[in-house]
């Protein structure tokens, strides 16, 4: 039974992923649908990259992934399907896919099949899923259109890391308010080089100085910093929304420091 995953900023209010599940299931009623989230920030792309990266891997390989960010079609921002570590992504290439894989996927064919209407600004129901019906039946991912070599690509920040300081940077707040630095575990363990450290927040307004391993390892309204699930460092409060309450927003920075 296939799989199709739904990511979106439609929000909840209005009647777009209703839309798109039902079109899905007039196709195949046996289809299997997983709302990832519809809760991305208009537009935001980084914020749809993020939930990408950290969702996909933990599904079945063949599982059809819809990103619906975005997705007005342009000569600079065609709608494609990919092929990527045994899954496949429907969405516009409007740099989602570059922020989201660390490498250049294995497939990416700009998608020519034809709408059924008229209306060009509800392309997931009206393209993307055609395209997801299309993969869910076994069918090619090559006679969708044709191949090209590259995602767009769209520059993030990518950590600064010199002898004594790493200089990292707000990538994501959670719904508990937790908040997600650019830094990952294995550049803070090369630098780290069992050294001492501090980890800064607003220009040293707040200051943390060890890992954690769970958020119960402070007393309850205590900060703690650890590395998530996600691979990424994370900020938080024990039972507290960390953004809110230390006044960190994106792209906000984070330094590490270590002392010789």
């Amino acid at each position: 039974m296939a799989i199709i995953t739904l990511i979106s900023d439609w929000g909840l209010k209005d009647h777009y992923a209703g839309a798109v599940k039902g079109t899905i299931l007039k196709y195949d009623p046996l289809i299997s649908i997983v709302d990832i989230t519809h809760m991305v920030d208009p537009f935001n792309l980084l914020q749809a990259s993020f939930v990408l990266r950290n969702s996909y891997p933990d599904f079945p390989d063949g599982t059809i992934h819809i990103v619906s960010v975005n997705t007005d079609e342009s000569t600079k921002t065609p709608h494609v399907a990919i092929f990527h570590k045994n899954h496949y992504f429907i969405g516009a290439d409007n740099g989602v896919f570059s922020l989201a894989f660390d490498e250049t996927p294995e497939k990416i064919v700009v998608i020519e099949i034809i709408q059924d209407n008229n209306f060009f600004t509800f392309s997931t129901r009206d393209r993307f899923v055609k395209a997801a019906i299309h993969l869910a039946s076994g069918k090619p991912i090559e006679s969708l259109g044709y191949k090209t070599n590259e995602v767009t690509r769209m520059l993030h920040f990518n950590p600064v890391v010199e002898q004594t300081v790493i200089k990292g940077k707000v990538i994501y707040i959670d719904r508990y308010e937790n908040i997600y630095v650019n830094i990952t575990r294995e550049v803070f363990e090369k630098a780290h080089q069992q050294r001492e450290f501090t980890i800064k927040l607003r220009n040293s307004e707040y200051n943390i100085n060890t890992i954690s391993k769970s958020y119960k390892d402070v007393p309850p309204g205590d900060i703690l910093a650890l590395f998530s699930s996600t691979g990424f460092l994370e900020i938080a409060i024990n039972e507290g929304n960390a953004s809110g309450l230390l006044g960190i927003n994106i792209d906000d920075q984070v330094r590490i420091e270590f002392n010789d």
